[in-house]
């Protein structure tokens, strides 16, 4: 007789994970809203200012613009470097604190001032705030394993289109249509500012050092965190490579991002004569199309790798179908329709959103770890640059021509996208990934 042995099944459960790093997360989510809100009054505010309380011109209002875009710019080659060397804790409150300071300093611009007053004001504001992003993409990286920062990222970077969304909800509710009392919008986000600070004190250290991280999420963390080198790439070795310039050319079409953000309250105020509070609906429709632009253009690219598409495949022909979705912008002048307009404005928006969140991914496809930072800063600057261009050259237009300016904005928002595909295509036609020393990886 035979006895058959028995098997002991011992259940291993896992130790749970934990959540605290998701409350990271949601502190990020919370700085980028304000960001936006932030960046964003002035768009809102910018025709009621104009029209009832400084009298700007175009060309006025784009020099306040340009004043942003010009910090901006700066700030991008800077603040990550600096964010870097004193710290995420400490670097992120020196630029929510630079930033929040100088948005209450727009309440302080008299008549007198004029529109210099406004340019000084966004100057800082523009420099605090270009320390948003290198801070949240740095912090993504301490505290989430690589496998879930394309997620974080993606969320902590909704908060863009929330603080453009809140802005033109929130504001009508203190500012009259003929601008009495428009300093309360400058210190709304004041509050929201000072209640982060607070947080983030009482919240943020390093995994590594957090007491209230268990163990099994700080395994979790560094689960998939291969060990990389520290050495820094110096300009001089980043500068020279055409993917570097590659991805500046894919940063180029950020100036349309910049002219809706900036002018798209001025346009429709021009072609339908929509005053502080008949453009609130108007643009919210416009950013909840662009959020969930920004969504489905990450998803679609993931789509086509998982379906086993290459990156450089899968990554273009999404840049592509962005490029296309956006073109019809072009006829938004030609329409007397006002929510055919807007639906218009809010499909070149989503298409913006879904395009940038495919051209962010180029720095990560092709460059190292330790290069990524640079070449995001290079091309965000080049972003920049070009909204600051595109200011002056629409203000002098807008000034000469009246609203007909605004057709020439259009056409080359409309057709930006492909020229850029086409030459980021002709720079970099195979993707192929560089090395530690910037040197193309063989296939083996």
């Amino acid at each position: 007789m035979m006895v058959k042995p028995v098997k002991t099944v011992i259940w291993m459960t896992q130790p749970k994970i934990g959540s605290y790093r998701w409350r990271i997360l949601a502190l990020l989510f919370m700085a980028t809203t304000i960001n936006y809100m932030d960046r964003s009054i002035l768009g809102v505010l910018g025709p009621t200012l104009r029209d009832h309380v400084f009298s700007w011109t175009n060309q006025q209002y784009a020099n306040i613009n340009i004043a942003f875009k010009i910090a901006y710019a700066v700030g991008l080659l800077t603040m990550g470097a600096f964010i870097d060397r004193l710290g995420t804790k400490k670097g992120y409150l020196y630029s929510i604190g630079t930033w929040s300071v100088f948005s209450l300093l727009h309440a302080l611009v008299t008549k007198g001032m004029g529109w210099m007053g406004f340019a000084v004001a966004r100057f800082g504001l523009g420099f605090g705030e270009s320390g948003n992003f290198p801070a949240c993409i740095k912090t993504v990286a301490e505290w989430f394993p690589k496998k879930e920062r394309a997620l974080a990222t993606g969320i902590f970077n909704a908060g863009t289109n929330v603080g453009a969304i809140l802005t033109p909800l929130v504001i009508p509710l203190i500012v009259s249509s003929q601008g009495e009392h428009w300093q309360r919008a400058f210190l709304v986000t004041a509050v929201f500012s000072a209640t982060w600070v607070v947080l983030w004190l009482r919240t943020y250290r390093k995994p590594e050092s957090h007491p209230k991280l268990s163990a099994a999420e700080l395994d979790h963390i560094l689960s998939d965190s291969a060990a990389e080198t520290l050495d820094r790439l110096p300009w001089s070795k980043v500068l020279p490579v055409k993917e570097t310039w590659a991805f500046a050319v894919a940063k180029i079409p950020d100036a349309v991002w910049y002219f809706y953000l900036f002018w798209g309250g001025f346009f429709l105020n021009a072609q339908f004569g929509l005053e502080l509070r008949g453009l609130a609906l108007p643009l919210v429709i416009i950013y909840v199309f662009a959020d969930f632009g920004s969504i489905a253009g990450g998803w679609l690219s993931s789509f086509f790798i998982k379906k086993g598409w290459p990156i450089n495949r899968a990554r273009k022909t999404t840049l592509f179908l962005c490029a296309v979705f956006v073109m019809p912008v072009v006829l938004v002048t030609q329409t007397s329709n006002q929510w055919l307009a807007v639906a218009l404005m809010a499909m070149a928006a989503a298409g913006h959103q879904a395009w940038s969140a495919n051209a962010f991914t180029l720095a990560s496809d092709v460059f190292p770890k330790k290069a990524t930072a640079s070449v995001v800063g290079i091309g965000g600057m080049v972003g920049a640059l070009s909204g600051l261009l595109a200011d002056f050259g629409l203000g002098k237009v807008l000034d000469h021509s009246g609203r007909k300016g605004y057709f020439f904005a259009f056409l080359i928002a409309g057709l930006i996208y492909m020229f850029a595909l086409l030459v980021v295509h002709l720079i970099m036609p195979r993707m192929t990934p560089l090395d530690e020393n910037l040197k193309p990886v063989r296939e083996s």
